[in-house]
């Protein structure tokens, strides 16, 4: 039986590919890569897609563009979904033994990376076609033929090119993944754009800013009850507020508290007696991984529904997977509506089922995916087993034979615990009306954190080298 992944070897030879680096890339260099990378996905974001027609209707995509890392309107409107979705589609076949993968074989995780990137191409090129056809940028008959070629161009050379400045990422250049840097990037501008707008907005009730503590100063000014300026700085509705504020800073800090739940093993080296050090296994064992690929199928059960339904509002199959508010865009039954978190306290106690529903899938999904990461990615039991004895160590108390049977009793706990842990947290940003969404704050504050780790490592080796 032919394998898969021979079946696309011949395929990958004619993708554009990063070369590896060929000596370690020094710290400021990466830095400098990394900063680069930033400055083309931000003036990406800024280029307006060429033959598009402008329209001001409501984005159904709205809740998803800061997870996704996507502008609408501009070359990044497809964002990172085609990346994260290929890795999903990829995961998920390698997971449920549809295809034959060993990890433990370069040439099997170089041929795996491959069929991931020609999928994320070939799903760039679907994406940008479905849009098109869906009638985001107007309908074709109004465009043109002409323009509707010309639009799918466009979003497919832009998703080449953040395939390609992930790839330079983490082959090594750069400081962490690609998508990681655009997410953190994204959610961290929405953050403070909307603590710091100054964008000034007619609610009913007389001009007020956006951001929430320009609000605040403007409030204190310009109304002669103190006290009532004060409280509608606090609960004011349809535009941010302090307590959307605070609650989005107590979830930065519960998510870098809980960064540093982990159990430390003891190893010591089987050659130098005496030598010992620790393996630590972090709660967050699979880091974001669980929520960026949650995020990624709850984007594409937004996006199929929705051109579904605009489509073919009267099937019965179709508004399964949800029925949407055309003035709104947003799901009102279906699937769709069930994997949205509610939009305030009260819906969620008079839409109990749909709460309950929306709580397990969102735990459940990031648990299991966290599960399965770990099989994916390399950091199973097994491959840290293997790593161990590879550098010739045991964990302290054990013979090499049984570290396996050790460390299944923390890793598959860490892995499936943590995801329910981190899906939890992502439904109590939801709940707390945190800025953003739940998952983009848990993004932003794990992908901080990570960098964090890297600078404060990077700083101690520099330490022990002067």
């Amino acid at each position: 039986m032919v394998r898969f992944l021979k079946i696309v070897e011949p395929a990958l030879t004619i993708l554009p590919e990063v070369a590896n680096p060929e000596r370690k890339v020094p710290f400021r260099e990466r830095c400098l890569w990394t900063i680069v990378v930033l400055f083309i996905f931000l003036v990406c974001c800024q280029i307006p897609i060429y033959g598009a027609e402008t329209t001001k209707s409501s984005d159904p995509l709205f809740f998803m563009r800061v997870l996704l890392a996507s502008n609408r309107g501009s070359l990044m409107e497809l964002g990172i979904s085609p990346v994260i979705t290929s890795g999903l589609v990829m995961q998920l076949l390698a997971g449920s033994k549809l295809i034959e993968v060993n990890h433990s074989i370069k040439e099997d995780r170089a041929l795996f990376q491959g069929a991931q990137k020609l999928f994320g191409i070939l799903i760039t090129l679907g994406e940008a076609i479905m849009y098109v056809f869906a009638g985001m940028y107007g309908p074709i008959s109004t465009i043109g033929l002409g323009n509707s070629i010309l639009i799918v161009f466009q979003l497919f050379m832009a998703g080449l090119i953040i395939i390609t400045l992930d790839e330079v990422m983490t082959k090594g250049y750069g400081l962490g993944s690609g998508i990681s840097l655009f997410i953190a990037t994204n959610s961290c501008e929405n953050i403070i754009w909307k603590a710091m707008s100054p964008t000034t907005l007619n609610t009913g009730s007389g001009t007020e800013f956006e951001g929430a503590i320009i609000a605040f100063f403007h409030l204190i000014v310009s109304r002669t009850d103190k006290v009532r300026a004060i409280n509608e700085a606090f609960t004011r509705e349809n535009l941010p507020n302090l307590s959307q504020l605070l609650a989005t800073v107590l979830v930065f800090c519960l998510v870098v508290y809980f960064q540093g739940w982990r159990v430390d093993l003891q190893i010591k080296y089987v050659k130098y007696r005496g030598q010992q050090a620790s393996y630590p296994i972090k709660l967050f064992y699979t880091s974001n991984m669980p929520v960026i690929l949650q995020s990624a199928l709850v984007s594409n059960i937004y996006f199929m529904s929705n051109m579904l339904y605009s489509r073919y509002p009267s099937n019965v199959l179709f508004r399964l997977f949800g029925t949407w508010d055309e003035a709104t865009k947003k799901p009102t039954s279906g699937l769709a509506w069930f994997v949205t978190s509610p939009d305030s306290f009260w819906e969620a106690i008079t839409c109990w089922y749909k709460t309950i529903f929306y709580v397990g899938f969102t735990i459940l999904t990031c648990a299991w995916f966290s599960t399965l990461w770990i099989e994916i990615s390399g950091s199973s039991p097994k491959d840290v087993a293997r790593q161990l004895r590879d550098q010739g160590m045991v964990i302290k108390g054990h013979r090499d034979v049984s570290t396996v049977a050790h460390l299944n009793r923390y890793i598959p706990v860490a892995a499936g615990f943590g995801g329910a842990c981190i899906g939890a947290l992502t439904v109590l940003a939801d709940f707390s009306g945190a800025i953003g969404s739940g998952t983009g704050i848990l993004l932003a504050v794990t992908i901080i954190y990570q960098y964090y780790e890297m600078f404060t490592k990077e700083g101690m080796q520099n330490q022990i080298i002067e």
